[in-house]
């Protein structure tokens, strides 16, 4: 374990301007975890796409290699325009592996709330949260959980939402494997194989929302239940979602719940 977290910080992303097998010119270093390096390239016509590199210790690792074999074909099995569209995927003449998937353009609600100033009154986050939850019904109803819904992979462009990053997800009938076995109770809620685990993620991003808004009257520390100042059905949805009461099973429970909260 010790060994991995070192190679993660000795192993370096590709420069921008590098050009990748010929026709694909990096122009900016979106991320990097512990699976690998995300950069935006431009290809030969110029059209901006997302480039995914797999990390060299995890090519050569059966499990690493197979999780990114399985990302490429979610993102193949899935041809609707709220995720990114799959073009290929390919090793080089140095045994690097990559996907090359479409660019979504948009902005993350650290970028909306932080940046832009924005502010979520509660009717204005269920109904952010609603326009989410209508696109994970479609994950959902193909048989898959995404297991990462955190704020950097939802975006928003104008009124349209986008879902990215397919790394984690995976089908509702596969098992947790070994090396994804995780102690803490949260990691657990975040990452389970379980539909419940995207309504959990989906209740930290409501509170964020929420958040957005909330001035504080005291420098005591208190629950969001006691900061809070929202209604009893908002609270309800919350404490489900978060699996404090008894959680939502499907995702049409959330929505039907959001929706009656709306109106």
């Amino acid at each position: 374990m010790l060994i991995n977290k070192w190679i993660e910080l000795v192993e370096k992303p590709l420069n921008p301007l590098t050009v990748v097998e010929n026709k694909y010119m990096i122009t900016e270093i979106l991320g990097k975890g512990s699976y690998g390096f995300t950069y935006l390239v431009e290809d030969e016509q110029k059209n901006q796409k997302v480039l995914k590199q797999l990390r060299k210790y995890k090519r050569l690792d059966h499990a690493g290699s197979m999780a990114f074999d399985r990302e490429a074909f979610i993102l193949s099995d899935f041809k609707h325009p709220a995720f990114p569209q799959f073009h290929e995927n390919f090793e080089d003449k140095n045994q690097k592996r990559f996907i090359v998937m479409e660019y979504k353009k948009g902005k993350t609600y650290e970028q909306l709330i932080f940046d832009d100033g924005v502010r979520y009154t509660e009717k204005e986050s269920l109904k952010e949260l609603y326009d989410v939850l209508m696109l994970v019904k479609i994950i959902h109803e193909k048989g898959y959980i995404h297991r990462d819904l955190r704020i950097p992979n939802i975006l928003k462009h104008e009124n349209t939402h986008y879902i990215i990053d397919f790394g984690l997800a995976r089908k509702s009938t596969d098992r947790v494997e070994k090396e994804e076995k995780l102690k803490r109770l949260d990691k657990k809620l975040f990452r389970e194989i379980s539909y419940k685990s995207d309504f959990y993620a989906l209740g930290h991003f409501l509170l964020f929302l929420l958040y957005s808004s909330y001035e504080p009257e005291s420098s005591k520390k208190k629950t969001w239940e006691d900061e809070l100042r929202i209604s009893n059905q908002c609270k309800m949805i919350l404490r489900k979602m978060l699996q404090l009461d008894e959680p939502y099973e499907e995702v049409t429970q959330v929505i039907h719940d959001v929706k009656k909260c709306l109106h």
